[in-house]
C-alpha cells in the first residue's frame, strides 16, 4: 500500500519561510515523479511544483516560481518543498503526490497517481 505523509505545515507571517516534507512508502521512490499541490478554502486543488525521478528536472506554477523550491532525497524516500517569501495567498492545505512513472506531465494531474492527506499552511499578513 502506497503511503505519502506530509509534515512541516503551520502558521507563518508573510515574508517568512516554511519547509514541507513528504515521506513515501510502499513503492519504489526513485522511479516516481513527485509533486506538490495545494487547495485553499473554497478553491479547487491547484498545481504547485513537480520533480522527475532524479531531481534533474522541475516545473513550477507561475505563482510560486522564484519563491518555492522542490527537491528530493532518493536515499531517504523524501520530497521537500522549501517555501520562501510566503504570502497570505499561499494559505492552503498542501498535498504531496507521487506518480507511477519517473517523468511528470505538464498539465492535468501532472502524472500523479497517489496522494497524501495534506498539511495546512497558514500565512498571516
Amino acid at each position: 500500500q502506497v503511503q505519502l505523509v506530509e509534515s512541516g505545515g503551520g502558521l507563518m507571517q508573510a515574508g517568512g519561510s516554511l519547509r514541507l516534507s513528504c515521506a513515501v512508502s510502499g513503492r519504489p521512490f526513485s522511479s516516481s515523479a513527485m509533486g506538490w499541490f495545494r487547495q485553499a478554502p473554497g478553491n479547487e486543488r491547484e498545481f504547485v511544483a513537480v520533480i522527475n525521478w532524479s531531481g534533474g528536472t522541475t516545473y513550477y506554477a507561475d505563482s510560486v516560481k522564484g519563491r518555492f523550491t522542490i527537491s528530493r532525497d532518493n536515499a531517504k524516500n523524501t520530497v521537500i518543498l522549501q517555501m520562501n517569501s510566503l504570502k497570505p495567498e499561499d494559505t492552503a492545505v498542501y498535498y504531496c503526490a507521487a506518480g507511477k512513472r519517473p517523468y511528470f506531465n505538464t498539465g492535468g494531474d501532472y502524472g500523479m497517481d497517489y496522494w497524501g492527506k495534506g498539511t495546512l499552511v497558514t500565512v498571516s499578513s
